[in-house]
């Protein structure tokens, strides 16, 4: 397979996207800020297997950052990048420079009100008003017909779908299973700054996440009884800080006095400086 060509241009981007999408074929587009991993390739992947063309945008956004975050250390590997793009089947790379997305005067933003303020929004004020801002650019530069975003993000794909229904965007939003390591771990570009020891303890979070899930099972509907599991879980990891563990309605984002239907368990955890997200969906009857 070919390498896929690198676009830095919207103008040629749009061109490149309209050619199929006007011979009746399906488009597909996976966003990622880039450092992929065998998450982004199941994106990729998915889309190659639903549509007929597909383009990954490599583009780290700095309006999603905050002050003191870890923006400048983002890992940025394109060349690896590109290769992988190759494996996993992608047919075109949509890479713009902060200069093309963010002009001199730029001044517009788009928000979702209210839900940019919960779980991660809530520690990370304005990171959600950069994550749809960009992803809205970036659905006008490349009018694909599908866009692919992994569950590890669950608000994030919430609060994208909720922005293209209010602003009546011309694009469906698929969300794709969360990848993850056999002891549990979810992929993430940021799992390369852990420690060997933060790396050990990383897993702690997906089975806190599974202690949760088993008091559900057995019949337990208390937000609080399950978010203080979470945290008893975690309290006994050793240099892990807890963020958040939220049990919140998955439609709404708001913690409900009973959990029933479908549900978000998220959570978010530092490992040294490393702040890591994970979650885990459920429809409780």
């Amino acid at each position: 397979m070919t390498s896929p060509v690198v676009y830095h241009a919207i103008d040629e981007i749009r061109k490149v996207v309209l050619g199929p999408k006007g011979a009746g074929k399906r488009v597909g587009f996976v966003p990622t800020m880039g450092a992929l991993h065998a998450g982004h390739a199941r994106l990729i992947e998915t889309a190659r297997a639903e549509c007929d063309f597909v383009i990954v945008s490599i583009f780290v956004n700095p309006t999603q950052f905050g002050p003191n975050e870890d923006f400048d250390k983002y890992p940025r590997t394109f060349d690896a990048d590109r290769e992988f793009c190759r494996s996993a089947g992608a047919d075109a790379i949509f890479a713009p420079t902060r200069e093309l997305m963010y002009p001199p005067g730029f001044r517009t933003f788009v928000e979702v009100i209210g839900w940019q303020d919960q779980l991660c929004g809530a520690s990370r004020p304005g990171h959600f008003r950069g994550v749809t801002t960009v992803v809205l650019k970036l659905f006008n530069s490349v009018p694909a017909d599908i866009a692919y975003f992994g569950q590890k993000d669950a608000q994030q794909v919430l609060i994208i779908r909720k922005m293209v229904h209010d602003l009546d965007l011309p694009i469906e939003i698929r969300t794709v299973a969360t990848v993850r390591e056999a002891d549990g771990l979810a992929l993430s570009s940021r799992n390369r700054f852990l420690s060997p020891d933060e790396r050990a303890a990383a897993p702690a979070l997906y089975r806190s996440l599974q202690h949760a899930q088993r008091l559900i099972d057995t019949g337990e509907r208390d937000p609080g009884a399950i978010e203080g599991a979470i945290e008893g879980e975690l309290a006994r990891v050793p240099n892990l800080r807890l963020d958040f563990a939220r049990a919140v309605s998955a439609e709404l984002l708001e913690r409900p006095a009973r959990l029933a239907g479908p549900t978000l368990i998220a959570l978010a955890a530092f490992l040294g400086s490393t702040r890591l997200i994970d979650n885990i969906q459920l429809d409780i009857r």
